[in-house]
């Protein structure tokens, strides 16, 4: 929109524009077009635009064929955004906060990518609220506070380098791509700003490590930026592995010095000292040689033992557990299984799932499944059976049962084993698996179609209270 399109919006709707909400519209069509363009999207793609105003990105976005959908907060720019796009059947128009908008909806309509001018008083919660785990966004490119653009694009040694360029950096490749005056806005602001992109990085790109420690040694280490990584660090933990001998071991493992401060770390050192703190070794997701199970015939009768690795390699029959997690309100836990799998890596897969080891029953394996993938201890959470399952190639030659249980969580579950896990509300699971199957392990979906079947409402069955 010009200048002169733009004051003419604006008196017409009587609006004048408000610092609170951080409403600065751009004027230039052609770099409003550039903007869009470094999304790469076309037909089939799923575009979420944050805080369109009058529309100057909205009217490009519109322009690659995807399907749009526009998160405005402003009742009255929502309005005029029906009336200008009145008829476009690729748009749909959301009057809202973007901070509420559900993004686990966004995984049946993948691939999906997130676009916008962000208002700058809220910059950083709608950076982690659509760049989490747990959505399916593949690239997003945002107009940000030229501050907050090198802070997120900073590498190690640099002032701007800090807690969001490494926690948003271990599952993003950020990278600042033009910096933009205030003069292409009105009003213009009083800071400059920057478009910065986001692309999602590959699952086996770095290192696994387990999140939570990694993000609580990032915080830490940052909390004072003048003082030593060691000291900042020597509190965290029952067992402390800083002591001075320890650390200078570590700093060599490292490659830091002993008096090194957070910016001086990459993203892969800090990955490094993660595991130091909280060990995770890759190979435990593939214990090939060392697990045994119990082969069994067509009755599920048990007729002999064999390796894991011999089980999976000639597709033996053999017993396994699945149990799906509802929390309060009738939403689904499923985990992502890691990339480092030795069967479906990095596919969605059941709350908890597990085969039974050699002399073990169904009952007692998942709870311990329980125990081991989600951290559920027996006594919180009571498991009732909902089914069973004959062996068959999608199953992978298991006999299968199915158990349910409620829990709120929250869970902590091995990085080895487990990429990332989430609740879901249950029709979004029924839409994703319909559009995108591939998406899931086999087993899980043929779970999923007996629960489906046995649950024609879509609602647990006899989900027992929570605790």
């Amino acid at each position: 929109m010009k200048i002169s399109d733009i004051r003419a919006a604006l008196a017409e709707l009587d609006l004048t524009p408000s610092k609170t909400l951080g409403q600065n519209f751009l004027h230039d069509q052609n770099l409003a077009r550039w903007i869009v363009a470094q999304l790469d999207a076309g037909p089939g793609d799923e575009l979420i635009e944050i805080g369109p105003g009058l529309g100057a990105l909205t009217e490009a976005a519109l322009e690659t064929g995807a399907n749009l959908t526009a998160l405005e907060k402003d009742r009255r720019l929502a309005d005029f955004l029906t009336r200008r796009f009145a008829g476009r059947e690729r748009l749909r128009i959301i009057q809202g906060d973007a901070l509420e908008y559900d993004t686990r909806t966004l995984w049946p309509r993948r691939p999906a990518k997130v676009f916008g001018n962000l208002p700058y008083y809220v910059s950083t919660p709608l950076l982690f609220h659509f760049t989490s785990p747990d959505t399916p966004v593949e690239r997003a490119v945002f107009l940000l506070q030229r501050e907050l653009a090198e802070r997120l694009a900073a590498g190690p040694g640099s002032k701007d380098y800090g807690i969001l360029s490494v926690v948003l950096g271990r599952k993003w490749r950020i990278k600042l791509l033009k910096t933009l005056p205030a003069s292409v806005f009105l009003p213009e602001p009083k800071v400059d700003s920057a478009l910065v992109s986001f692309s999602q990085r590959k699952p086996d790109e770095l290192p696994v490590c387990d999140t939570r420690t990694f993000e609580k040694i990032v915080r830490a280490g940052f909390s004072q930026r003048r003082k030593q990584l060691r000291k900042l660090l020597s509190a965290l933990g029952d067992e402390d592995p800083l002591t001075p001998g320890h650390w200078s071991e570590i700093s060599k493992r490292l490659g830091i010095a002993d008096t090194a401060r957070a910016e001086e770390l990459s993203l892969l050192q800090w990955i490094a000292l993660a595991n130091i703190f909280t060990p995770v070794e890759p190979a435990a997701a593939q214990n090939g040689n060392s697990e045994r199970f119990d082969v069994v015939n067509e009755n599920d009768q048990v007729i002999g033992t064999e390796t894991r690795a011999t089980v999976h390699a000639n597709g033996l029959w053999h017993r396994a557990v699945h149990i799906f997690v509802f929390n309060a309100r009738g939403e689904l836990f499923l985990q992502k299984r890691s990339p480092w799998k030795d069967k479906h890596p990095s596919k969605w897969d059941s709350s908890a799932a597990g085969h039974l080891d050699s002399g073990e029953d169904y009952t007692g394996a998942a709870r311990r499944e329980l125990v081991e993938e989600l951290g559920i201890e027996p006594d919180r959470a009571e498991l009732s059976e909902i089914g069973s399952l004959s062996a068959c190639g999608a199953t992978g030659w298991e006999f299968v049962r199915i158990y349910q249980a409620c829990h709120e969580g929250p869970f902590r579950w091995p990085a080895a084993e487990i990429e990332w896990g989430g609740f879901f509300p249950v029709e979004t699971i029924r839409e994703w698996t319909e559009a995108h199957p591939e998406d899931f392990a086999p087993g899980f979906l043929e779970c999923w179609r007996f629960w489906r079947a046995n649950a024609p409402t879509g609602k647990p069955l006899d989900a027992p209270a929570g605790r």
